[in-house]
């Protein structure tokens, strides 16, 4: 429905700042105010649906005032196109609840109109409207003066209240981050890439090695990977999170994260799983207006340029020391013969632009199979076994094959010998001589890999891409 233009200043006609709502408790009001936090459609006890908004202005954005939106359906609610737009309410009633004051639209008297927060002085035209809106000369103004004030406006925040990826907890948390991709891994659901430049702490593994056949450690959260033409466009260095979404969303409900953009997401609960750091976006979970120029913002992209000027950027900072190139041989699991090679992130690996390459990189083993010592080689005498390397960008699977398997476990030195190498690999506790104990949580150590990649189809040279663990040696323990 289209806004009506009136010019008249008609002496029943009062608009609220948002500071003077106090005084207007149980009074139908009219607010004009930008929108500093949305959440997405959820139902009601009834068969409404219901998305709550938060407002600021000039006299009130230390932290705005909420107005809870319903109406009959979800395409009927505002369809917020990005943090800082300005909304026009009409008989909105002013409520209290929990010594916070708030406004509350009703689907049969209110109304409301949408407006570009970023719009020049004549622009007018509202991208929605809820039932009739009448925009008058000092509505006009109002709009004008709010677009002013907002090129200028920062949310007072402290940066402990928005932790980066590098200090997450399970839990509920605001975070800051760059929006990368929105995709539909199956229908109605949706992930959402966000990325800060730095790495999100390793986790304990819990699964157990013998259920690594049936039930294995998966390599992403989403059912399918990411396309490759999707994958290339990502970073490879920092790690990414998947946000997914606690209740039903539609598309045209997304449109607000654009790729790109930078977002504070207000009340995400982080979860783990899998050993797999991810989100959810809850019911009471919220998009806030997040300028490029934001002191948040500015300071995730300082510190991801000064990351990747140094030799150990791509290396997971804050896992392992800055340069493991010097530590002293005896304190590395692992041997590589490339040592001038510059470690790479496994996203360098999967997004490298040919199919066939070596690498080497900074890793976790987190699984490997088969698990028994007996099946550790073919009937033919030769190593055949599958491991799963982490890091924080990535998990893919890594064969250790033939003459790969003689480098890693230095030859043949039995059943035993080698289990208890590829135990120190998977953070495996060895209790005693005889007890090892695989049913413990496990934080397998960082290592230092060579990995090539190959094809098994010349048909399909991407698609069947597989890779394998080379010229890396497992080093004696020290009490050997």
């Amino acid at each position: 429905m289209a806004v009506r233009l009136r010019n008249s200043n008609r002496n029943d006609y009062k608009l609220l700042r948002l500071r003077d709502a106090h005084s207007c408790i149980n009074q139908r009001v009219n607010i004009i105010a930008i929108v500093l936090e949305f959440g997405l459609p959820r139902t009601t006890r009834g068969t409404d649906r219901c998305c709550t908004l938060r407002l600021i202005d000039e006299t009130h954005h230390q932290t705005g005032m909420s107005v809870n939106i319903f109406t009959q359906n979800a395409e009927s609610l505002p369809h917020v196109t990005a943090a800082g737009d300005i909304i026009q309410l009409s008989n909105v009633t002013l409520k209290t609840h929990l010594k916070e004051v708030n406004a509350v639209f009703y689907k049969n008297s209110s109304s409301f109109a949408l407006y570009k927060g970023k719009g020049d002085d004549h622009d007018f035209v509202p991208y929605q409207v809820y039932s009739k809106v009448f925009l008058r000369d000092d509505d006009k103004m109002r709009i004008n003066i709010l677009r002013k004030w907002l090129v200028n406006f920062q949310m007072p925040a402290d940066s402990s209240d928005f932790p980066m990826l590098r200090e997450i907890k399970e839990g509920h948390f605001n975070l800051a981050g760059k929006i990368l991709h929105c995709w539909e891994a199956l229908k109605d659901n949706w992930f959402v890439y966000v990325w800060d430049g730095t790495d999100t702490p390793p986790n304990a593994i819990t699964s157990m090695l013998e259920d690594e056949i049936n039930h294995p450690l998966p390599l992403q959260l989403e059912s399918l990977p990411l396309p490759r033409d999707v994958l290339c466009t990502l970073p490879t260095v920092g790690s990414i999170l998947r946000i997914a979404f606690e209740l039903p969303i539609e598309k045209n409900h997304l449109d607000v994260l654009k790729s790109g953009k930078w977002a504070q997401f207000i009340n995400i609960h982080l979860k783990v799983y899998a050993g797999l750091w991810y989100g959810v976006f809850t019911a009471h979970s919220k998009l806030r207006h997040t300028p490029n120029e934001d002191r948040l913002i500015i300071e995730c992209q300082r510190l991801y340029d000064d990351r990747i000027l140094l030799k150990s950027g791509n290396m997971p900072v804050g896992s392992i020391p800055q340069s493991i190139d010097s530590l002293p041989e005896s304190l590395c699991i692992t041997k590589v013969n490339h040592d001038r090679v510059r470690h790479l992130t496994l996203m360098d690996v999967l997004t490298h632009s040919e199919v066939t390459a070596k690498f080497k990189c900074v890793v976790r083993v987190v699984a490997a199979t088969p698990y028994q010592a007996e099946k550790f080689c073919t009937p033919a005498g030769k190593y055949m076994m599958r491991l799963t390397l982490e890091d924080p960008t990535a998990r893919i699977h890594a064969f250790v094959v033939d003459e790969d398997g003689e480098t890693l476990f230095d030859g043949y030195p039995g059943s035993a010998n080698v289990k208890s190498k590829l135990n120190r690999l998977l953070g495996v506790t060895e209790c005693d001589d005889s007890v090892v104990a695989n049913d413990r949580p496990r934080n397998p150590p960082w290592v230092s890999v060579c990995i090539k990649s190959y094809y098994v189809l010349k048909t399909d040279v991407w698609g069947s891409r597989n890779f394998r663990i080379f010229d890396t040696k497992i080093v004696d323990s020290p009490k050997q």
